[in-house]
C-alpha cells in the first residue's frame, strides 16, 4: 500500500506581519493597472494636460507598438495614426512628437556591439570564468529586468546587457542633445512616451535614468502614457480620429 502524505497545517500566527513595500514590486502589472499609487500620481493623462497648460515644452515619443494597436482599431496604416497623433498633440501645444524606431534600432546596434565585445573578451581570457558574461540576455521589458533584479539577483545579473531600452535611449537622446538643438535646459523639457504597457511608467522613474544639470534633477522620461490613456484622449477630444487632419512627422 501506497502510503499518502500528510500535510500539516499550523495555526500558530506568525511573529511579525508581513509587510510589502514598492520595493517588493516585480512590475507584473497586476495592480499597477488597477491602482492609483503614489509613484505614479505624475504619469497620467490629467498630468500631461497640465503641463502643457502651463507653458512646459512638452516633446512626446511614440512607440511602433501603440501605433500598430490604434491603427488596427481605427483600421488605419500605421503611418496616417502618426501623422494623425502628431497634429493632435501639435493641436494641444506640443512642440514635438518622434517615433521611437530609430531609438530601437540604436539600441540594437548597441547590443550587438555589447555581444561582439563580450565574445572577444571571452576568447582571449585564459580563464574561462572570468569575464565572459556569456551569453548576453537582451530585454526591453522592465518587467522581466525587475523580476530578474529582485529574484534571480546574482545569478543572472552579470548577463544581462547593459544597453538601455528603446524608451531610455530617445529619453537620453532629447535630454542631452536635443535640447541643445532647441536652445534649452534638460529641465525645461517635459518629455512623455506612449507605450502599450503599464511597466513602462516604473522604469521611467527608475534612479538609474536621473541625472543632474546646474543641481537640478532631470528624469530622462518624465512621464508615460500608455496607449489606452492615449484612446482616452482621443475620445475626450470629440474628434473623428479617422477623418482628422494629418501633420508632417519631425525627425530627430
Amino acid at each position: 500500500q501506497i502510503k499518502k502524505k500528510q500535510v500539516v497545517v499550523s495555526t500558530k500566527p506568525p511573529e511579525e506581519s508581513v509587510k510589502i513595500s514598492l520595493k517588493d514590486c516585480l512590475a507584473c502589472s497586476g495592480c499597477i493597472t488597477s491602482a492609483e499609487t503614489v509613484m505614479l500620481e505624475k504619469q497620467s493623462l490629467d498630468d500631461f494636460v497640465t503641463r502643457i497648460n502651463s507653458g512646459k515644452t512638452v516633446i512626446v515619443s511614440v512607440s511602433p507598438q501603440s501605433r500598430a494597436s490604434l491603427a488596427a482599431l481605427f483600421g488605419l496604416s500605421q503611418s496616417q495614426v502618426f501623422r494623425k497623433l502628431t497634429a493632435l498633440f501639435k493641436s494641444m501645444g506640443v512642440k514635438a512628437v518622434y517615433d521611437t524606431s530609430s531609438s530601437r534600432d540604436l539600441a540594437l546596434i548597441e547590443a550587438c556591439n555589447e555581444f561582439v565585445s563580450r565574445y572577444k573578451l571571452s576568447q582571449l581570457s585564459s580563464d574561462k570564468e572570468v569575464g565572459t558574461s556569456l551569453p548576453v540576455l537582451s530585454s526591453a521589458c522592465p518587467g522581466w529586468i525587475c523580476y530578474a533584479e529582485k529574484t534571480l539577483g546574482s545569478y543572472i545579473l552579470p548577463y544581462i546587457s547593459s544597453v538601455k531600452s528603446p524608451q531610455q535611449v530617445i529619453g537620453a537622446a532629447i535630454k542631452h542633445h536635443m535640447v541643445e538643438k532647441l536652445g534649452l535646459k534638460p529641465y525645461d523639457v517635459y518629455h512623455v512616451t506612449v507605450m502599450p504597457c503599464y511597466d513602462k511608467k516604473l522604469e521611467a522613474v527608475r534612479g538609474d535614468f536621473v541625472f543632474s544639470v546646474e543641481e537640478k534633477e532631470v528624469t530622462e522620461v518624465d512621464s508615460v502614457l500608455t496607449t489606452g490613456e492615449v484612446l482616452d484622449l482621443i475620445q475626450s477630444k470629440s474628434v473623428d480620429f479617422k477623418t482628422m487632419e494629418e501633420s508632417p512627422l519631425d525627425r530627430l
